[in-house]
């Protein structure tokens, strides 16, 4: 198939997946862009691929299965990008349940989320979740989009291999952890211990909160343990991903 018009249906579709949560919501379904992310995507999960006539031309060789192609000028308006790359897919979301993620007798470690606002920040949580190997990460439906374009592009494949969960909020999974003996630490200015001076023993949670507001005081009350970060100068708290990278690795290191 070719397209040479912006008002071909696939491109009005394609363009709601890209731009609307709601669609990605309802249809289950968020979109990709760039070769390297191409690779990443799970055979299974691929619903559709659409490339550029001058990729094409250069990589063919790397596309599987079926694609259509677009016309460069009508690629290069609906790309999310500054500068395309000239490949998009659309893709399946995948669901995770917590019960099946949930391991007797085996050491877990759990990120959870609360009302994080800033794709970047979420991407580069689940990048770095992946690297700290983490479990899962939980965060809730008023945390961004995490199938928004930008958090898809911050992750660099992570969304494809790290397991996720998006609740209705964050008490019902905190209650199944802390039932199935993990730990909950919640990052909070009012801890009553440094991060490092805790052992984490055990499978544990780790409560990240809103960038600006911090944890909400309903999920605060629910935490185990509160922990803080050491600050010098005139600094409150550090960037959420940065505090996340920190407690998801000396979780993992301890």
């Amino acid at each position: 198939m070719y397209i040479s018009s912006a008002s071909n249906q696939h491109i009005k579709d394609l363009c709601r997946l890209q731009t609307k949560s709601s669609a990605r919501r309802k249809e289950k379904l968020f979109v990709t862009e760039g070769i390297k992310m191409y690779r990443e995507i799970p055979e299974e999960d691929l619903v559709n691929t659409y490339v550029s006539e001058t990729f094409l031309k250069e990589h063919e060789d790397q596309l599987r299965g079926n694609y259509i192609v677009v016309k460069d000028g009508i690629f290069r308006e609906f790309s999310d990008t500054v500068t395309p790359q000239g490949i998009v897919s659309i893709v399946r979301q995948k669901e995770h349940q917590l019960h099946t993620i949930l391991k007797k007798n085996c050491r877990q470690r759990f990120l959870l989320l609360e009302s994080l606002q800033d794709p970047g920040n979420l991407g580069t949580i689940m990048r770095t979740a992946e690297g700290a190997g983490m479990t899962a990460v939980i965060m809730n439906k008023t945390t961004v989009d995490l199938f928004n374009p930008k958090v898809i592009r911050s992750t660099m494949g992570s969304i494809f291999r790290v397991p996720f969960l998006i609740c209705d909020d964050l008490e019902d999974p905190i209650r199944e952890l802390q039932k199935n003996g993990v730990t909950i630490y919640g990052a909070h200015l009012r801890g009553e211990r440094f991060y490092h001076e805790e052992s984490y023993e055990g499978s544990v949670g780790i409560l990240i909160g809103n960038e600006s507001k911090g944890l909400s005081e309903e999920i605060t009350r629910m935490a185990d343990k509160l922990i803080k970060i050491p600050m010098e100068g005139k600094l409150e708290s550090l960037n959420a991903a940065v505090s996340a990278a920190i407690l998801m690795y000396r979780a993992k290191t301890s």
